[in-house]
């Protein structure tokens, strides 16, 4: 299994974050097949303020650029990314791959 952890800065709108919260509350069934689809075994996303954390195991034979290029080729993949952007306060042609930035890790416990 692989982890990703990745992080994205959220608009400054208030309203926004909590439509942003309440869409990941109900996303949409396609989003969550296409996610499994394409090698995602499990995906969480946390908050603090502004700023969201998501984690995303995938199987041992994931390819990040790859699989996440066709996962934004599913259908209504395109439409969820357009929806969410707007509450991210992000282009909405800013593929996920570049508004969620790759965190380091710097520490595991053995």
């Amino acid at each position: 299994m692989k982890r990703y952890c990745r992080t994205l800065e959220l608009s400054d709108n208030p309203e926004f974050v909590e439509k942003y919260c309440d869409a990941h509350a109900h996303v949409w069934p396609e989003i969550q097949q296409g996610i499994r689809e394409v090698g995602i075994i499990d995906m969480q996303i946390y908050r603090l303020g502004r700023e969201v954390f998501m984690i995303m195991d995938t199987v041992d034979d994931f390819d990040f650029e790859t699989d996440m290029a066709r996962l934004a080729e599913l259908p209504r993949q395109k439409e969820w990314e357009a929806h969410v952007a707007a509450l991210q306060g992000c282009d909405p042609d800013t593929p996920a791959t570049v508004k969620w930035k790759l965190m380091e890790r710097i520490f595991k416990l053995d």
